[in-house]
């Protein structure tokens, strides 16, 4: 795939004062108008929104994506979103005689910034092979399982695992804390043993610490529990253990906590009675 030309779609003003474009801008990049006009003379598009409607907006909307798209070019979304809507979108998309593969990525703030994310990719062989140098540029591992909407799919099973996992290591943070352990030194035995996970690994300082900086959002994994109950709904299964911390999430975002890492489950079972 030659070199396409760089876009940045958004112009929103973050409290700073500077626009989240420029520093992108710096390195090369050009920010356009509109989806339709980002995608203009462009082989591929990539986009990263939070939810399905934004989804459908940016590329399907009025000066959306599929307006500036040409036969032949292909839509790559790493945002996580209903299988469903994908491969329906994927249909409409084709009938404009353009891709999509749904790539939807796993490995938290470290692995974007390191580029060692893990790609879940849906879509026809040859829309996933026209991707694949793109998603190289920022994963280790990509993976194709097929049509439209199961890289979606393998996302939802992502969140179900790692939303036990959340629960399970906050709840032994709180019960090593209790017991008076020494809580760095177990946690780095516990990573050689058994228990290891990257959720052990990467977020039980937060947990040690009480504190639960921005890694992904506690609300935005919420919203992806959501699109993996109403698959499993679907499937007839009752994921119990996915509702339970749902519901854990449902009350910690009532609580205004819905903007801090999911670690922050851990604010559940480090909570004592009064």
């Amino acid at each position: 795939m030659a070199r396409a030309r760089c876009q940045c779609l958004t112009d929103e003003q973050p409290k700073s004062g500077l626009h989240v474009w420029q520093p992108l801008e710096a390195l090369g990049a050009r920010r356009a108008d509109s989806p339709a006009a980002a995608a203009t003379r462009a082989e591929a598009v990539l986009t990263c929104v939070s939810d399905t409607p934004d989804l459908e907006h940016i590329v399907m909307g009025p000066d959306g994506v599929a307006s500036g798209l040409a036969p032949g070019g292909v839509v790559v979304d790493c945002s996580t979103v209903s299988p469903t809507a994908v491969a329906e979108m994927a249909v409409r998309l084709q009938e404009r005689g353009i891709g999509m593969v749904d790539a939807p990525v796993s490995g938290g703030s470290e692995g974007a910034e390191r580029g060692t994310l893990t790609i879940f990719c849906g879509g026809a062989d040859a829309d996933v092979a026209r991707a694949r140098p793109v998603l190289e540029a920022f994963s280790s591992r990509i993976t194709h399982l097929g049509p439209s909407g199961f890289g979606q799919v393998a996302k939802a099973v992502n969140q179900v695992m790692i939303a036990g996992t959340y629960a399970s290591v906050g709840e032994g943070i709180a019960l090593a804390e209790a017991a008076g352990l020494p809580l760095p030194e177990l946690v780095e035995a516990l990573s050689a043993g058994a228990a290891a996970s990257w959720v052990l690994q990467n977020r039980a300082e937060n947990m040690i610490s009480d504190s639960y900086p921005l890694g992904f959002k506690l609300a935005l994994h919420r919203k992806d529990l959501g699109i993996a109950l109403d698959e499993a709904g679907r499937a007839g299964l009752p994921l119990d253990v996915a509702r339970l911390v749902a519901a854990q999430e449902d009350g910690l975002m009532a609580e205004g906590h819905g903007d801090e890492d999911v670690s922050a489950l851990a604010r559940l079972p480090k909570r004592r009675p009064e």
